[in-house]
């Protein structure tokens, strides 16, 4: 097996951010994907975020879980930290670099598979103790690396690649994320770049839980006219803030339409993807308000994106636990063992 390197040569004239970096130097690896998938375009929307923002590279904690979206931390800030943890573990592990280093920005990447499924649970606790990060799913409704197993948002009556339809009702991140406390939800597409590129950049400066799902097709097992998450149904289904652009393993298919319209999107495949944009009269600070609306959308057969909710006044993780402002590794032993005294303070308090 060969991988090919990206050229360490480029253009001597590319722009430079406000660090005198340019968009190469928040690239990564090649990636590995399939050409086409949804998931680079996420990588590629995290990479021009980051870059329009000036935000330091090494200032950044990217974790991942199992599955082809965990994979994708390798093609994007190749000078950041990196942890790929085991499967649905890791907002476990996002929540462990979060507390010992305020100080990194902290990026979660996970799938449908990987944070509806095994990792449920963990989904679900690291979202309601508020932990400052970034938490982006690549949601495409498929075990795309074990050949195209329904995983569990997948929607009732959608149809594998061989015809035959899912019995169960999905799992939706996004009214599980509203309803446990997150402070920034927000939901988008593969192919909107327009609308996805803003929504991280606004994620990344939000201080709280940002969840993002993005809806991000397989194009190997889950891009056909039965399915609820090709690329034709999301295009013909989606209701967001911001204009799409889509990447696809063919030439390239864009789509630009209007706030509060529908836009139908004809595939290669022969499938439509369908796309709702939230018109300009939406509330995004409405928590109970989003949550009706997801539901609503959803009862539609249509998926609605945007930022969906933030609460620009939010409490983190850190406040929450009054934790000390420096990084745990920076703390002296003086500090850590202040002595007899002390102790014996924080035991009578306890009493």
């Amino acid at each position: 097996m060969t991988f090919v390197s990206k050229p360490r040569v480029h253009h001597p004239n590319l722009p430079l951010n406000d660090l005198g970096l340019t968009r190469r130097d928040y690239e990564g690896s090649v990636s590995t994907l399939c050409a086409g998938c949804g998931h680079d375009s996420v990588s590629a929307a995290i990479v021009q975020a980051c870059a329009e923002l000036s935000l330091p590279p090494h200032r950044f904690a990217k974790v991942s879980g199992i599955g082809c979206s965990s994979k994708t931390p390798s093609y994007f800030l190749n000078r950041s930290h990196g942890f790929n943890s085991v499967h649905g573990r890791m907002p476990s592990v996002a929540t462990g670099a979060n507390l010992a280093n305020r100080d990194l920005m902290c990026v979660g990447v996970s799938g449908d598979g990987d944070s509806a499924s095994i990792g449920l649970g963990q989904f679900a606790h690291v979202v309601r103790r508020r932990t400052n990060m970034l938490y982006l799913v690549d949601n495409n409704g498929t075990y795309g690396l074990t050949k195209g197993q329904f995983s569990a948002t997948n929607d009732k009556g959608s149809t594998s690649k061989k015809g035959v339809p899912n019995l169960y009702e999905p799992i939706d991140l996004v009214s599980m994320a509203l309803q446990l406390g997150a402070s920034f939800v927000a939901r988008s597409f593969s192919g909107d770049k327009a609308q996805l590129v803003p929504l991280i950049k606004a994620a990344l400066k939000h201080k709280g839980m940002a969840f993002i799902d993005v809806i991000s097709p397989c194009i190997a097992f889950n891009n056909h006219s039965g399915s609820t998450k090709s690329f034709e149904f999301v295009r013909e289904h989606t209701s967001s803030v911001v204009n799409a652009d889509l990447i696809f393993g063919q030439p390239e298919i864009t789509a630009d339409y209007a706030e509060g319209t529908q836009e139908n999107v004809a595939m290669p495949d022969g499938s439509t993807l369908q796309l709702y944009k939230i018109d300009a009269n939406y509330d995004p600070h409405d928590r109970i308000g989003a949550m009706t609306y997801v539901q609503q959308m959803q009862e539609q057969g249509q998926v609605a994106t945007g930022l969906l909710y933030v609460d620009p006044d939010a409490l983190e993780c850190h406040d929450i636990m009054e934790t000390t402002a420096r990084p745990l590794n920076e703390l002296t032993e003086e500090t850590l063992c202040p002595g007899s005294e002390v102790l014996a303070g924080i035991n009578q308090s306890y009493r």
